[in-house]
């Protein structure tokens, strides 16, 4: 039976927190708690740790739950052979990692026919034995009692031959061995690299690494991985490689106590099994344990990237010009409402081979005068500094309207998916593609749920690393990401929906089909209605949905329906309405908060309270910030090695940061060029989506390759800066008229 308290202290101990936290949190997470939940609404039960912390105690306890299963079965499996001793089972208890227990295990394992097992067949255990206890009687006399024609043992040098199979199995089972070449590994040893003949030119990606060698343990994440995929592509052959001399040196300082023909055999045996046995098993953990090393650096730097990606500061609910552009199929042009919904869609074709420009100015003018256009979302894929400098080009256009160019990475993914096809079965990828341009822009958030984290395209080396493991990291990083800035609940898709805490896709579902019959809830006790919403659902998910025009003053809050009772007796003794908490801070300041502590509610929850009261569901990102490409640089062939250009980081990486300096091909900034100062993590100094100044160090068209430096400056000036200030003069419906007219004799001409 597992000893949970004594995991919790296991627990409490490695990461430095109180064992009444860990017991609290762990319960919580047995009961089904999700972790963005017992983060924010279990403060007190947990000593307000945070999600990482809250992680952190999930994977241990995961972890120490299968060790001791394991130690179980383990036991259970030796004692039934009859060779479970009291200090076999006393180290297989204390044994603090699976792989400890798995080596104890290894001698007692069944295993298929081996050497060794052919050689106990014969009867030369005895033999073995007595050449391992190094006694000082001959060993060749010794030796011909086993000769048997029988066994099969047809002379002495079979004999000993058979013995030192039996030795050189023992000594590749033994615990302290295995683990003194693991840390050889780890100390020593070498990962090489080589290309397999003939293969030079079809593997041509991976000639940094034709010939190439280092310390196992120096070699970083990215390195390894690539090294691999080669090797998995059957361009390299790669070998993990340690001194054989000083690892059967280790190996005979404990088994060689004397000298003699004894002595001789067992080195032989060594010799023999360190080649044949030991050598390939460790090599073959060694690979596990850095590839799961390398997958989990990997894994750890796209799951950065996509925080920092999803958490992208939102343009807010604005009516919305989004264009897809490109050259001979036209440019896809899209109205969006403050809503997301589509309006009204065409296609333009203001470039080559068409260049219908003035044809193009009329549509986009007519669309800004007809639905009052707040912002142009432009796709930053072919053709988008093109477009871009069309759209600037239109004098008319009012200058209160912002032109920004967007992301489109994993747009055309979407537009193809069941998701985009579902929401618009009567329009084409084209313009499913331009939609999901332009809601990016006014949330990030709720658009890049809707595709599959991997194809957004801020990782590094995704498909090489343990799929299962990225897909369940990343889903954690978007449930987080979503509960941290909450959902609106009445205009959520059912993706976003789903990442909401306790929800899931099926519960989505029933959410987005109960508002569609039902219409629009009005409370958030109302979800008690949608099918399948039990107690512990609702419980879980209430606080982080929200409701701008919901009965209750706290449903567009972050405050749990559970505390609602707090605020209003709150609201009561001051002798005013919960509206009037929110709106007047002089009342807010007069709540004692300590006169509402209990026995379930403490200081961390109406802390909490209290700040939401200030701003009822505020959205933690940051506000939006306008940014502009250099206006003479649109390709890679107008940039010179010197030039000092804004660009926006778009991936991080254990080697560097990728900038679009709008060149249609990100260029690289070095991890060496990345500030004037050593950095050992580029994510210490730049963040997906941050807006930097870099320099022109190298370009190569031909490879379209680009080299930055961003010493010097990292942060962009504050005159590039800008927050976006929308309709900062209003319309002028004459102005635009009279260019319509003006545009439309034109083109009558």
């Amino acid at each position: 039976m597992i000893n949970e308290a004594r995991l919790h202290f296991k627990i409490a101990d490695l990461l430095n927190l109180n064992s009444k936290d860990v017991t609290a949190t762990v319960r919580l997470l047995d009961e089904g708690g999700t972790i963005p939940f017992i983060s924010r609404y279990r403060k007190e039960a947990t000593g307000s740790l945070d999600e990482v912390q809250i992680m952190q105690i999930r994977d241990e306890i995961e972890r120490l739950r299968q060790l001791e299963q394991r130690k179980e079965s383990v036991l259970k499996s030796i004692e039934s052979q009859g060779k479970l001793t009291d200090e076999l089972q006393a180290l297989i208890i204390a044994a603090e990692t699976l792989t400890q227990v798995e080596d104890l295990y290894l001698p007692y394992k069944p295993k298929r026919r081996t050497k060794a097992t052919m050689a106990r067949e014969k009867g030369l255990e005895p033999l073995a034995q007595f050449i391992l206890a190094q006694n000082k009687l001959p060993l060749f006399e010794e030796a011909e009692k086993f000769i048997s024609e029988e066994k099969e043992v047809k002379s002495v040098l079979e004999a000993l031959h058979g013995a030192r199979d039996i030795i050189a199995e023992t000594v590749s089972e033994d615990a302290i061995i295995r683990e003194q070449m693991r840390d050889l590994y780890k100390r020593s040893g070498i990962i090489k690299t080589r290309v397999i003949r003939g293969k030079e030119e079809v593997g041509e990606k991976f000639s940094d690494y034709f010939e190439w060698e280092e310390k196992l343990m120096n070699c970083p994440s990215h390195r390894l991985l690539a090294m691999r995929r080669g090797e998995k592509e059957d361009v390299l052959i790669l070998d993990l490689i340690v001194d054989a001399d000083e690892a059967t040196a280790l190996i005979e300082k404990k088994y060689i106590v004397s000298r003699g023909d004894c002595a001789d055999q067992i080195k032989e045996a060594i010799a023999e099994g360190f080649k044949r046995l030991l050598q390939p098993s460790i090599e073959a953990e060694m690979r596990v344990m850095t590839k799961q090393a390398a997958d989990e650096k990997a894994i750890m730097v796209f799951a950065d990237n996509l925080r920092e990606l999803l958490l992208s500061s939102p343009l807010g609910q604005k009516t919305i010009l989004a264009l897809d552009p490109g050259f001979k199929s036209g440019c896809k042009v899209v109205v969006l409402n403050k809503e997301g919904k589509l309006l009204e869609d065409t296609v333009i074709y203001p470039h080559e081979p068409q260049r219908k420009t003035v044809e193009a100015e009329m549509v986009v003018l007519a669309y800004c005068q007809r639905h009052q256009i707040e912002a142009i979302a432009i796709g930053n894929g072919t053709a988008s500094r093109e477009t871009e400098q069309f759209i600037r080009n239109i004098d008319v256009l009012p200058k209160s309207i912002p032109v920004i160019v967007v992301s489109e990475a994993g747009a055309s993914v979407y537009s193809a998916s069941d998701v985009a096809r579902e929401e618009f079965p009567d329009k084409d990828v084209t313009v499913r593609g331009a939609v999901s341009i332009g809601r990016r822009l006014t949330d990030p958030l709720a658009e890049l749920v809707k595709i599959d984290p991997k194809s957004i395209g801020v990782g590094q080396y995704q498909h090489d690393v343990d799929q299962s493991l990225l897909k369940n990291k990343l889903d954690e990083v978007v449930a987080s990401c979503v509960n941290a800035v909450g959902v609106e609940l009445n205009t959520a898709s059912k993706e976003l929906l789903s990442y909401v805490s306790g929800i899931g896709p099926s519960l989505a579902q029933n959410i987005v089909e109960y508002r569609n019959h039902s219409g629009a809830f009005r409370s958030r006790k109302a979800l008690m209605q949608v099918p399948r919403m039990g107690e512990k659902v609702f419980e879980q998910c209430a606080g982080f949905l929200r409701l701008r025009e919901g009965e209750h003053p706290l449903d567009k809050s972050a405050v749990h329906p559970e505390s609602y009772h707090i605020v209003e007796k709150m609201a009561k003794d001051l002798n005013c309405s919960i509206d009037d908490l929110i709106e007047n801070k002089d009342l807010r300041k007069k709540i004692q908060v300590q006169n509402y502590v209990t026995e379930s509610i403490g200081l961390p929850t109406l802390k909490d309270i209290i700040a939401e009261l200030e701003k009822p569901g505020r959205d933690p990102r940051k506000s939006f910030e306008l940014f502009s490409f250099d206006e003479n640089v649109h390709e890679i062939r107008d940039l010179r090695e010197g030039m000092r250009l804004p660009g926006i980081v778009t991936n991080v990486t254990n080697f560097g940061a990728f900038v679009d300096i709008g060149v249609h091909q990100d260029g690289l900034v070095h991890i060496s060029q990345l500030a004037d100062e050593f950095v050992d993590d580029p994510n210490k100094v730049v963040k997906v989506g941050q807006k930097v100044w870099v320099n022109v160090t190298e370009v190569d068209e031909k490879r379209k390759r680009i080299a930055l430096s961003m010493k010097g400056e990292l942060q962009m000036p504050k005159q590039v800066k800008s927050k976006v200030a929308v309709k900062e003069e209003q319309y002028d419906p004459n102005d635009i008229n009279s260019a319509l007219a003006a545009l439309k004799n034109k083109f009558k001409k």
